[in-house]
């Protein structure tokens, strides 16, 4: 009997697979059409945006055509950046997210460190504490913080926000950084000192470069919880001081106040196109420190 070694390998799709990918697939639409719809939208009207009549107008852009002539228009843009300086609202934000990140790592890389290596019993209720302090909602946090400020004329500046914002990550920051430096062997720290290093120096040259991938995932969740916050930054800030997301729920307007909602809209697509390139950006460091702690042990 002779038999064709010639055959080629071809993928095989049964049904289980067949399911499978359909979910995948559906998935990744069921998340990616919020933004998509909202992204082609920030381009067009109210009008056609926001049409009961006929929806086919949010796509073909009829309203939008006969008023500029053109199916697409950075009218909304132009009046978020320009008109209503969302610009500063992006600076605030920026200034925010960089020091929030910056402390919460300092503290919490070497917070986290001195845990790992201690032996004593403390150590363990002490984390446990920060848990209990992360869990609570960051409101209640915040009314405690509002009674101070005004007594001392500190409320509505950037530097009180950031303070509040660290104190509220930081209980994550350092559970987290915690864990990945349990996946660390204590014979580096050893060696480093046979070696001639101190505690400070095997820290700094030997622990904190492998540990770069959890360090980067930990400053990136950090990262986004300072730039998604709303209820901390809106308490907080002074019209003038505003970060981006209260800035686009003023945009919606109050009971007394009208509001431009497709300002709102080019906002929203403003705000999440940096965390998009952030996060394509440093993607593979995310998987590197998720799934693999930092070194394997």
């Amino acid at each position: 009997m002779m038999f064709n070694s010639n055959k080629t390998n071809k993928p095989s799709f049964n049904s289980s697979s067949i399911i499978i990918y359909f979910f995948i697939f559906l998935w990744v639409f069921l998340a990616a059409f919020p933004f998509i719809w909202t992204f082609w939208g920030s381009f067009k009207v109210e009008l056609d945006f926001f049409s009961i009549a006929n929806w086919t107008n949010a796509i073909t852009g009829e309203n939008t055509k006969q008023t500029y002539g053109s199916p697409f228009t950075f009218v909304g843009y132009h009046g978020a950046w320009v008109q209503e300086e969302f610009w500063k609202a992006f600076i605030n934000t920026s200034l925010v997210c960089f020091f929030v990140v910056l402390t919460s790592l300092t503290i919490g890389t070497l917070g986290a460190y001195a845990l790992s290596r201690s032996n004593y019993k403390y150590t363990f209720w002490l984390l446990i504490m920060a848990l209990i302090f992360r869990s609570m909602p960051p409101i209640t946090l915040v009314a405690g913080y509002l009674p101070p400020f005004f007594e001392w004329n500190l409320w509505g500046i950037l530097p009180t926000t950031i303070i509040v914002l660290v104190s509220i990550n930081q209980p994550f920051t350092l559970w987290m950084l915690h864990s990945f430096f349990q996946n660390i062997p204590k014979e580096l720290d050893e060696s480093a000192k046979v070696d001639g290093c101190s505690q400070y120096k095997a820290f700094g040259h030997v622990i904190v470069p492998v540990m770069w991938p959890g360090i980067i995932t930990t400053g990136l969740f950090s990262f986004l919880l300072a730039y998604n916050d709303f209820a901390v930054t809106a308490m907080l800030l002074s019209d003038e001081n505003r970060t981006m997301v209260p800035q686009i729920a003023a945009f919606l307007g109050t009971t007394y106040t009208e509001g431009n909602v497709m300002f709102a809209v080019a906002a929203v697509v403003s705000a999440t196109v940096p965390l998009f390139i952030l996060i394509m950006f440093f993607q593979t460091k995310i998987v590197s420190g998720l799934t693999q702690g930092a070194v394997k042990g």
